[in-house]
């Protein structure tokens, strides 16, 4: 009788080693499946999202368009997830540095998070050559062509050569700059008080007169003028000493 009570005892014993050893092996199990999502999957669905986005994105400007995706912060550790959507978050959009969501639509665990990218729009721009000090009115040979990054700066690149020719450098520009919107201003051609010559225009006539400018003028841009019989105008400049009226 005692032997076979320690016969149970020990079958006993080996039957709950057993099912401790099969308990730890589901843990196993279950802990490799719940792994964190994987960071590499993640980045390949941000970068097709972004180059579709951006194939998609037409435009009438010779861009070609380029994109850099960031990283993640290294201490984020995401939950599994079956789906990552991505997104552009309010205000945002494809062009110079910027945030794209990522965010898990099918997972035990939602999360959402932003990674940050770099988006290129190269084309050809007037680059300067040597340096133009600031109130200097611009030549031709101040800048020569070249392709430069337009997403590169928030002020907007002048693209045609006679939108910055003749106008005014508003601060210093070095070598290597690309010509933007806000580093040139027109230029003021004519003073208050100078003598200058109207010429207005209408339905199939053409008349030409002299007038005082009550204004500086600067070309592009209003000016107003007293007409030799005292009426005063408003024109728009044309050259140094050319305001033209529209009747």
């Amino acid at each position: 009788m005692a032997i076979q009570l320690v016969q149970l005892a020990r079958s006993l014993c080996l039957a709950v080693a057993a099912g401790m050893l099969a308990l730890g092996a589901g843990g196993v199990g279950a802990q490799t499946a719940e792994q964190p999502s994987d960071s590499q999957t993640i980045y390949a669905a941000a970068q097709r999202w972004l180059d579709n986005s951006l194939a998609q994105q037409g435009s009438d400007l010779p861009l070609r368009m380029e994109v850099e995706v960031g990283q993640l912060d290294w201490r984020l550790k995401l939950a599994p997830c079956q789906q990552v959507e991505p997104y552009l978050p309010p205000n945002t959009r494809l062009w110079g540095k910027a945030r794209l969501g990522l965010r898990c639509v099918q997972g035990a665990i939602k999360w959402n998070v932003f990674l940050p990218i770099t988006v290129k729009a190269m084309g050809p721009a007037w680059v300067i050559k040597g340096q133009v000090a600031p109130g200097t009115a611009l030549k031709a040979a101040d800048a020569m062509a070249m392709e430069v990054d337009w997403a590169d700066n928030h002020s907007a690149i002048v693209a045609n050569q006679a939108d910055w020719v003749g106008k005014t450098a508003t601060r210093l520009l070095s070598t290597g700059q690309a010509l933007r919107q806000d580093m040139v201003k027109a230029s003021q051609v004519f003073q208050t008080g100078a003598q200058v010559r109207v010429v207005a225009t209408g339905p199939g006539f053409e008349i030409a007169g002299r007038a005082q400018a009550l204004s500086a003028g600067v070309v592009g841009q209003s000016a107003m003028v007293k007409m030799d019989n005292g009426q005063v105008i408003t024109g728009t400049v044309s050259d140094a000493r050319t305001v033209k009226v529209v009747l």
